[in-house]
């Protein structure tokens, strides 16, 4: 088997502080025992670089992940090869004895997906495989970082068999792939393997896929076929996408767990089945909620966010906005650019209603988001997606009112993606305040109902401004056959596109 390798680096000039280059091989021909290969050189450690750092969790995860869990040797040596001393601190660090002599730090990492674990097991999408056919890489699962160097410049060499390929969002320069810090590499997971790939243009933004289908049934130009519409709808729902490339990388064999966004990227573990229309219209909803990633929280994030806390899992309060908006507006894009019949969408806001009364009505989003990483929180978790997304159906229709139809919380969300963009977050404590003073004085009055807290959500009343009735006791939605000239001119609004 011939051996090729990649590169992953970055030279970046504003980060000429970190004069140390940070690399890794991580050798994929070798991939016996489920374990990654991996070995760093580095350059000019020094005290305050002395502990080398291992996820506690990741951005958009949710979770507790200790990767430290999953390590199975770990070794410093110096420029001559002699062993340098190092010991473990807790599940997720390891110290250096005498890091101003380290020139290599080599070990191994079990991946996650065959890996059995007694708590916090690792959701697949945002996990690890290395198998004979393929290797998924999620940047936290594979790397560390050692302490004071999570910004620093990286870079990294992937050994792969040959006939292989590899999708990714990083940027190829040169035949290298650019990445700027570990914050970066995390964002940016790796497929590789024996995949297929497809491409497209929307606008100015090229859209890639990449497939590993375990048994060749579902390939990237199937499920570029089915997309094609979302994607269209989606830059126009956003009047352009934010973003110049975006990769796509599928996963289907034996789990279906889910997916994960990034930002110029997505990851979906999905069980494989025969390929068929419906199979395709399940892969659009679930890339239509990732790919709106790329305004929440790519373009929109409080400082929590932006600042990635990998020692000590942080949770921010907001995950309404991005997970709760985020699902609303994958559904809410493809209803006005009639890729779902109204029918459709009611149906699959009936659906969210029936899920929201399985879990504890009295757990408010604000404090799902709070607990989100204790297992508490994680039993209520998944009401993001379900309550998360109808209180972001209650607030569009609410702003639409207030706004005599001028603005919905299309509008609005669009607005702060422009006032704040990938590299200036929010401030998490005032987000509430500097939305309600972008919008108006009874939208607090909302968020302190419905996020903040969990008062019983005004369905009937909310819908029945835009001329469609809730009923409450069958939990379904209909067209008022009777609707008033003014409700029916806020419902064109609403299903404007």
């Amino acid at each position: 088997m011939k051996k090729l390798s990649l590169s992953l680096f970055t030279a970046c000039a504003f980060l000429g502080a970190y004069a140390q280059n940070l690399e890794y091989t991580v050798n994929l021909n070798d991939r016996s025992n489920d374990l990654f290969k991996v070995e760093l050189k580095v350059k000019g450690l020094k005290k305050e670089n002395a502990v080398y750092q291992f996820a506690s969790t990741a951005p958009g995860t949710y979770q507790v992940m200790d990767m430290g869990r999953f390590v199975r040797k770990f070794e410093a040596f110096d420029a001559k090869g002699k062993t340098v001393k190092t010991k473990q601190l807790s599940t997720n660090q390891w110290e250096l004895s005498a890091p101003e002599k380290v020139a290599k730090i080599r070990y191994e990492i079990a991946e996650t997906f065959d890996t059995k674990v007694d708590k916090d097991k690792i959701y697949a999408m945002c996990g690890s495989s290395i198998e004979d056919d393929h290797v998924l890489i999620n940047g936290q699962t594979v790397f560390g970082y050692p302490s004071g160097m999570q910004s620093a410049p990286l870079k990294v060499k992937l050994q792969y068999p040959e006939g292989w390929i590899y999708g990714t969002a990083l940027e190829e320069k040169e035949g290298f792939l650019v990445a700027n810090s570990y914050d970066h590499i995390v964002d940016s997971p790796i497929l590789l393997g024996k995949l297929t790939k497809a491409s497209t243009k929307v606008r100015n933004t090229n859209v890639e896929l990449y497939t590993y289908s375990k048994t060749g049934k579902i390939t990237s130009e199937k499920l570029l076929g089915s997309m094609t519409n979302m994607l269209v709808a989606a830059d126009s729902f956003l009047n352009g996408l934010p973003v110049n490339r975006y990769a796509f990388l599928f996963h289907f064999e034996d789990t279906n767990a889910g997916a994960w966004e990034h930002s110029y990227s997505s990851e979906y573990v999905i069980k494989e089945e025969n390929w068929s229309e419906e199979f395709g219209k399940q892969m659009t909803d679930i890339a239509a909620h990732e790919f709106f990633h790329v305004v929440t929280p790519l373009n929109i994030h409080s400082e929590i966010i932006e600042k990635f806390n990998f020692v000590q899992p942080t949770a921010s309060e907001h995950l309404w906005l991005y997970e709760g908006t985020t699902e609303w507006a994958s559904h809410k894009m493809q209803l006005n650019y009639s890729i779902k019949t109204l029918n459709e969408y009611f149906a699959e806001l009936r659906q969210k209603v029936n899920y929201d009364n399985y879990y504890d009505k009295s757990y408010s989003l604000s404090k799902m988001s709070l607990t989100s990483y204790t297992p508490e929180g994680q039993k209520q978790y998944g009401n993001i997606y379900m309550r998360g997304a109808l209180v972001a159906g209650l607030l569009d229709i609410r702003l639409l009112e207030l706004s005599g139809g001028k603005k919905g919380l299309r509008e609005v969300i669009n607005e702060f993606a422009k006032e704040y963009g990938p590299s200036k977050s929010f401030p998490e404590k005032e987000w509430f305040d500097v939305f309600t003073k972008k919008t108006y004085p009874e939208i607090g009055d909302f968020f302190n109902k419905y996020v903040k807290n969990a008062e019983p959500l005004p369905l009937a009343e909310y819908y029945e401004k835009i001329g469609i009735i809730y009923n409450a006791e069958k939990k379904t939605f209909s067209l008022n056959l009777s609707a008033t000239p003014e409700q029916l001119r806020l419902r064109e609004r609403w299903m404007r596109n």
